[in-house]
């Protein structure tokens, strides 16, 4: 897919790109992506610490993959900010596409997800934790 997309915009194969699934759910919020209906997400600031990670940044490019580690489609960062997970809002919770896309429904299922993500790396939720939130758009396919 990182070819036909390369070669359609005129950019070089080795242009920096990164390939990745969603976390939990990654065939639904594939598919969320690939429909235009999610145009953001959300991730636990101090996993990007631990494991000396940089951030996404603006102008990026990602491929999302499926379960199956197959090519959905190719988004493009467009936005990233660093907050504190309770100051999280209701647009960006509306622009994960994720459930009824309220702030209620996002926080519910945030909470559990960095919980147990951050629990496997032996640290602990609280709210005043640092999420990292992205918005991009889908740009192939067209």
């Amino acid at each position: 897919m990182w070819a036909e997309f390369a070669a359609k915009r005129g950019l070089k194969m080795d242009t920096d790109h990164d390939a990745w699934a969603f976390g939990d759910h990654a065939d639904a919020l594939a598919r969320l992506t690939l429909e235009g209906v999610k145009t953001a997400t959300s991730s636990a600031h101090p996993l990007y610490e631990l494991e000396g990670e940089p951030l996404p940044a603006a102008g990026e490019y990602s491929v999302i993959l499926d379960s199956r580690e197959e090519a959905v489609c190719v988004i493009r960062t467009e936005r990233v900010k660093v907050v504190l997970y309770r100051d999280v809002g209701a647009d960006h919770a509306f622009r994960e596409g994720e459930g009824d896309r309220s702030l209620a429904y996002w926080r519910r299922v945030h909470e559990a997800f960095f919980t147990k993500e951050l629990a496997d790396a032996g640290l602990t939720f609280d709210e005043d934790m640092l999420v990292v939130c992205e918005e991009f758009r889908k740009v192939w396919p067209e």
